[in-house]
């Protein structure tokens, strides 16, 4: 398979459509109903209350659509990572990479409110990454503030990602005070409205802050999980080796867009730490920029065996956790 998405043709999509569905065939098998946690935004409770009636007599729409968005947020991802080249040469990859590791973990193929926000937060990357050259900056800027801002309304500890566009802000572009403020408007603006319909409909009373609490993350976790872990990071230290092997010979801009990506996951990995609950759901939010270092690491290798050996071992052990364990 990793031939096969190491080519940029167009028919990898429908490929990765079927890649995806047979990794991810026992979730539409043994359907799981999410339950919102304290946690969670508004916007994510409305959704499981409005799919409760549905989900009553057809609990596979819950998968259904938790496969939707993993799929799209993989070709999405793939797509602006071409776009970007931030890669030795166009590929599908990334994408596979994406479908893989979200399916080795059980949690990660439940519709949970982070699995949700990954969508924006791709965008939030892209439109950090093209900040370097963008002829309307502040617009753009604005835009990011609004998607994060909304992305809190349904997990609100993704306000964390609030730091990669101070940190994006510092690595793409000269200081100017403006934009720095224009971000923060574009992140307070969600709020206005939903403050706004709150006063105007007189539910003050109903409306409880979801807030935040530091935590220690605790992980109850089998032991099957844990050697996902590890495989996961040897892999991601492996894609990590070649892309800093490449990194002088790409473009800056490319270089910038994958220091976003290392402040990315730098961010996911601290979201649970400012998290009320421990599940292993919220950590889906390092799957985006792990499947990009893993990208790297099915494409650059000069020998084929070692991602072939690598990918087919990797597709046995969700095989493992999805029918045996």
């Amino acid at each position: 398979m990793t031939g096969i998405f190491k080519a940029n043709n167009s028919y990898n999509n429908f490929l990765l459509l079927i890649y995806g569905f047979l990794l991810k065939l026992s979730i539409f098998l043994h359907p799981q109903v999410p339950a919102p946690q304290q946690i969670d935004g508004f916007l994510y409770k409305a959704l499981l209350k409005w799919l409760q009636p549905i989900g009553a007599g057809l609990p596979v729409i819950y998968p259904f659509i938790a496969f939707v968005l993993l799929y799209t947020q993989a070709v999405t991802f793939n797509k602006l990572v071409n776009d970007h080249r931030i890669m030795q040469r166009p590929n599908y990859l990334t994408g596979m990479s994406y479908l893989l590791i979200t399916s080795m973990f059980v949690e990660w193929n439940v519709l949970s409110s982070p699995l949700i926000i990954n969508t924006l937060l791709i965008w939030v990357w892209a439109k950090m990454s093209g900040l370097y050259n963008s002829p309307k900056p502040k617009t753009a800027l604005f835009n990011i503030g609004i998607a994060i801002g909304i992305s809190t309304f349904f997990y609100f500890p993704s306000l964390a990602f609030a730091a990669l566009i101070i940190f994006g802000l510092a690595l793409t572009r000269p200081f100017k005070l403006a934009e720095w403020i224009i971000a923060l408007l574009g992140i307070i603006t969600p709020y206005y409205f939903l403050l706004a319909i709150v006063f105007l409909t007189d539910k003050w009373q109903g409306y409880r802050f979801p807030g935040f609490a530091v935590t220690l993350p605790v992980f109850n976790q089998t032991h099957w999980a844990y050697a996902a872990i590890v495989i996961v990071l040897f892999a991601s230290v492996i894609g990590i080796f070649f892309i800093q092997q490449n990194f002088r010979r790409q473009l800056i801009q490319a270089r910038k867009s994958w220091n976003l990506i290392f402040l990315y996951l730098l961010v996911a990995l601290f979201v649970p730490f400012i998290n009320a609950t421990h599940t292993f759901d919220y950590w889906i939010l390092c799957a985006v920029p792990l499947s990009a270092f893993l990208g790297a690491t099915f494409l650059y290798p000069a020998r084929n065996w070692f991602p072939w050996l690598l990918h087919w071992l990797m597709v046995a052990f969700v095989i493992i956790v999805s029918y045996f364990v």
